[in-house]
This record gives C-alpha cells, structure tokens and sequence, in this order.
C-alpha cells in the first residue's frame, strides 16, 4: 500500500530532519549509556533503571521510524504560490471573519505542523476543509458541537 503524501512547509520538514537528527545520533547513544550503566549496577531483575531505559528506548525507536516515514511521504508546500493564488490554498495565511464580526487569522498547513494556538491549522481540520479552495468574500460553514458556525474569507496571502 502506498504512502499518503503529507503536506509540509519548508521550516516544517526542516524541523522534522533536525529532531530525526537528534533522535539517532543523540539520544539513542544517551540511551545506550543508560542502558549499560543499568547494567553494570546492579542484575537485570528488579532493576528499573535499566527498565526506565529499555521503555525510553523504545519509544524513542517509536519516534525514529514515526519520522523517517513522514520525511519519506512528504511534500513541500508551494507557500510562494500559495501567496499569490485567488482562492485558499495549502500554505495561505487566512483572515476570517467569524461570529460576533470577530477577526482570525490562521496558516492553512498539514496535519503534522497543526497548531491552532499559534494560527496555523490543518488542512484536515474542519475550519481547514471548509475555506480551501474558497475566495475572497465567500462565506463558509463549519460544523461545530455547538452548531453551525458561519465564517467570511477577508483576506488571502
């Protein structure tokens, strides 16, 4: 089964590289010190360093592999293009005028960069789903728990 491609800006995939970086050439040999130091105090049976260790061990192997599929299933967003385009697109940075005539503004990034406490939400998001493609002036709905919630597009760059 083929990968699905994930949609990264450029800082992203670059912040993704530099944490894969750190995970294999840093942590995995702190690990790997823990490890033997655990070993070498006391025997393997009721030792929880040395299990503390084997746990963050395997967790960091977790994120290793985690890392090494996105970077390998990703794509850089066109935010350049993204700047200059009509309608919302992969990488726009959105003004949306919401319930009570109150302003957001919000990047429109992949699921992996998501963060809607610093205005960037995913394509996969709800709010996300429902501006891309849009233009200027229209008016957009999105399900929430509380109901439907109406949002006008003011602004795309």
């Amino acid at each position: 089964m083929a990968a699905r491609a994930i949609p990264v800006t450029r800082e992203g995939l670059a912040r993704l590289e530099a944490e894969l970086d750190q995970l294999r050439n840093q942590r995995r040999h702190e690990i790997a010190d823990r490890i033997r130091q655990a070993k070498d105090l006391a025997s393997s049976q009721n030792n929880p360093e040395y299990d503390d260790a084997k746990n963050e061990q395997a967790m960091v192997e977790g994120r290793i592999l985690t890392l090494e599929k996105t970077i390998q299933s990703a794509y850089v967003i066109d935010e350049d293009g993204a700047r200059h385009s009509d309608n919302v697109r992969l990488g726009s940075l959105v003004t949306l005028l919401g319930p009570g005539e109150r302003s957001q503004e919000f990047t429109i990034v992949g699921a992996t960069e998501a963060s809607p406490a610093t205005g960037r939400i995913s394509n996969e998001s709800p709010v996300g789903r429902a501006v891309l493609g849009r233009k200027v002036g229209e008016v957009v709905q999105v399900m929430a728990p509380a109901g439907v919630i109406k949002f006008t597009v003011v602004s795309i760059r």
